[in-house]
Order: C-alpha cells, then structure tokens, then sequence
C-alpha cells in the first residue's frame, strides 16, 4: 500500500495528537469492513450479517462477496455502502423525516440517493443532481435498479438548482472532497491526496454550499457530508456556514449516538456534527453535520417558468396498456418523453413535469417502453420497478449459471422461456426482461450494466 502522504501524518497528529494518530495509521494499513444497506421493498433472503447500529437496513458482512456476480446485488435488493455513511439514516429517523422532497446535490454514484428513496417512499421526492455527466448516468443506473420510482436524476451545474428557491424539505451536499476517508481501500486516493488540493476542495464546497442553501425550505433540514477527516473541509466550512448564514440557522432535534457508534461529536455554532475515524468505528472515514434553516425567515417557494417543454401526458389509450404493467394499489401518472412512456408517482407528477422543463433531467420515475400496435415493449427499468405487475408476462427462473450467462448477454436457450416476452429471474428476484421469437433469444439487458470478463 502507498505510504500516507507526509502532510496528512502532520496534520493528524497536530489534529488528534501523537497517541490517537498513530492508531489511525494503522487503522488506516489493516483491512476494511464489509457493509452494505439492504432495499427493504426488494430483499427477501432473511436475515444477513450483523445489523448496523444506526442504519435501519445496515449490515455488516463476515466476507466480501464477489458482489458483481450475486444475483440480489444485481436485482438492487441491496447497495454496497460504507457503515458512516449510513449514519444518515440515523439522523433522518431522529428528525422524523419519513415523506417530502429531498434534494441530494452531489449524488453520485447513489448510495446516499437510494437511501432516501427507501427513507420517504411513495410519500416523497428525491432530486439526485450530479454535475458531472458520466458520473450522472452511473448513478442513472443505480437508480434504476434501485427501483422505487420517486427520484429524478439531474445533470446541472448547483446553480440550476438553486433556481427552484425554497424547494425542498431537506438538502443534502455530500460535498467533493479531498478524500482522506478513503485512503484505507484506495491507494489512489492516497496519490492523489494535496494539501494544496484540500484549499481546492474547500472553495468548491462553499460555492456549492451557498447555491444549495437557496433551495431549502424555512424550517428544512440541511445536511453536509464529506469523507475526509481535516478540520479545513469539516469543522471550518460549518464555521463559515454560520458566519454567512448567521440567523437563518437554527438547531436540528438532539441526535443521540447509538450504543456501539464511537464517532467524534462535534459542536459548531447550531450544527450537530458526527467524525467517523476507522480506527474508533468499523467504517471508513466519514463527517457528517446537520442543522435547520429557521422558519422564522421568509422563503418563498419558487417554481421557475418552464424553459422546454419534455413531458407530455399519457393518452388515455396509451395508459389503459400501460396500466396492465403496473400492480394495482400504486398511485400513478403516465407520460411520454421522446417517444418512451414513463410511469411516475401521482402525488409529486406537478413537481416532476416543472423539474424535466427546466432541468436537465437524464432519468426519472420508471421507463416502462415504447408503444407499438397497442402492445407495449417492455424497458428494462421496468423489471426492476417495485411497481411492476408481475403477473403481466410469463416468468423464467433460471438457475444462477444461467441468470449470470444472462447478465453476461451470452447466448442462453430458447427452450427456457417461453414465445414472445418473459421476465428473467433467479432466487425470485427480477433481472429483465428477453423476447423469444422461434429458436432466437433477445436479451435486452443494458449494455451498461453487462457483467463482463468475470
């Protein structure tokens, strides 16, 4: 493993003295915990390794798993993410946050994303912004096969958002950072890491910052988060938050640590804040703060005027097939965006129609296909909606070599499936979808997310 880099040793053992640095060090050169957070609408196989204090779905694993080959990781019924990060599951459950709109800043590649889907359900929203592209359609795909239908993924700059003043319940910036959380399971990170690019790091947060705050409501929750340790990108940035805010900042609701989660609690002005170091907690490293924006201020809620003009609502001869797809009890609206027809939650369509005409949207709701003849061809997104009616086309299970050769886009037999569409899946859990026309399978499984040399 590259050797820490000279600076960062300096300023953790200024930072935490001699003593406490030097078991981070060494917490740093030992191996990594194991953790991952398990979709609640989609897991099914029991009880899996050792709870997470402060994450409802949180466990730890014995091992890691090949976790690119398991078929309930490759069915979304679970995310790999580190045991801090999940901290915010704590601090959403403390505040009672259970429905409304999130705004998730810097969301990719989706841990934090798919968490607050999971957190507000069909009785929220969640705004998932990445400014840049390709980290934007990773985390598009992670969405998708996430699977609950209430997040838009937007590709802008932070200023674009922040036109939607006064928006959102909460706001979260999980900002860029200069990473030293991760120099324990990334040795690039320990290459990469300057303390030169740490003052780089803090300007970003703050212009970040400032746009973001725009978009929370009076009242809302704010929430930062970084993956390093420094005092710079953590503690100062909540001291230049209060100086820059002053009075519009008030206190969140007392969070509690839970039994068993050593991290450092940190006081700044009325931010709560959490330090994760590895050698006190079975986690990377991860800081986290929260506060309220007062609901003394005045903060009116804007909604721009539409730029463009994306979605289109559903005919209604389109949404009697479209309708077939979906299982009943779901509150739904249909649209259409360029030619494919979305399925989105009934409550929050508005919301997402005025997002997707001033935003640049690059995935939203669930795709359930095109429309040709009256028949609709099924995407692959929609196999992994928690809304998909599975009653709609016939279902192959195929056993794990096969679903793999699936997931591989290797050819499989046509005598597995029955003529026309099936759904593919193994263990019972959905991977997509093929069309059997004679003795010819086509797997439409995304390219993007095609399991390759392994």
């Amino acid at each position: 493993m590259q050797q820490l880099p000279a600076d960062f040793i300096h300023n953790m053992r200024q930072q935490l003295g001699e003593a406490e640095a030097e078991r981070l060090f060494v917490a740093l050169d030992s191996p990594s915990p194991v953790s991952v957070r398990i979709n609640g609408d989609k897991w099914h196989g029991g009880n899996w390794g050792e709870a997470i204090a402060w994450s409802e779905y949180g466990r730890y694993l014995d091992s890691r798993p090949q976790f690119t080959t398991d078929i309930p990781f490759a069915a979304g019924a679970y995310y790999v993410q580190e045991a801090g990060s999940q901290f915010i599951d704590h601090i959403l459950r403390s505040e009672g946050i259970r429905s409304g709109k999130i705004l998730d800043m810097c969301a990719a590649p989706g841990g934090k994303s798919t968490l607050y889907a999971s957190t507000v359900g069909n009785r929220g929203l969640v705004v998932a912004n990445e400014y840049v592209r390709n980290r934007a359609n990773i985390l598009a795909d992670n969405i998708r096969k996430w699977g609950l239908g209430n997040v838009v993924v937007t590709n802008n700059d932070p200023s674009h958002i922040a036109a939607f003043e006064g928006w959102f319940d909460v706001v979260a910036v999980d900002a860029p950072c200069s990473g030293e959380g991760m120099f324990r399971k990334d040795e690039v990170a320990r290459t990469e890491w300057s303390a030169n690019n740490v003052e780089i790091c803090t300007a970003r947060q703050k212009t970040i910052l400032t746009e973001a705050w725009k978009s929370l409501k009076a009242g809302g929750l704010f929430i930062y988060s970084t993956c390093t340790y420094n005092t710079t990108e953590d503690e100062g940035i909540l001291e230049w938050m209060a100086a820059e805010w002053g009075d519009e900042i008030c206190p969140s609701a007392e969070i509690t640590l839970p039994e068993g989660c050593d991290a450092e609690r940190v006081k700044v002005s009325h931010f709560q804040g959490f330090k994760f170091f590895p050698h006190r907690v079975a986690s990377e490293g991860f800081f986290v703060a929260v506060a309220r924006k007062s609901s003394n201020i005045s903060v009116r809620a804007v909604t721009p005027k539409s730029r463009k003009k994306i979605m289109t609502d559903a005919p209604k001869e389109a949404v009697k097939e479209l309708s077939r797809w979906i299982a009943d009890g779901n509150n739904i609206r249909f649209a259409v965006v360029a030619e494919s027809y979305y399925a989105y939650p009934a409550d929050y369509y508005e919301e997402i129609k005025a997002l997707a005409h001033n935003l640049t949207v690059i995935y939203s709701g669930v795709e359930m296909g095109q429309i040709f003849k009256g028949k609709l061809k099924p995407e692959w997104s929609l196999s992994q909606s928690v809304w998909y009616n599975k009653s709609v086309v016939p279902v192959a299970e195929l056993d794990t070599e096969s679903a793999l050769d699936y997931l591989r886009k290797k050819d499989i037999p046509a005598a597995l499936f029955e003529e026309g569409i099936n759904l593919v899946t193994s263990d019972n859990y959905p991977l997509g979808f093929v069309k059997r026309i004679g003795n010819r399978v086509n797997n439409t499984y995304p390219n993007s997310l095609k399991i390759n040399n392994l």
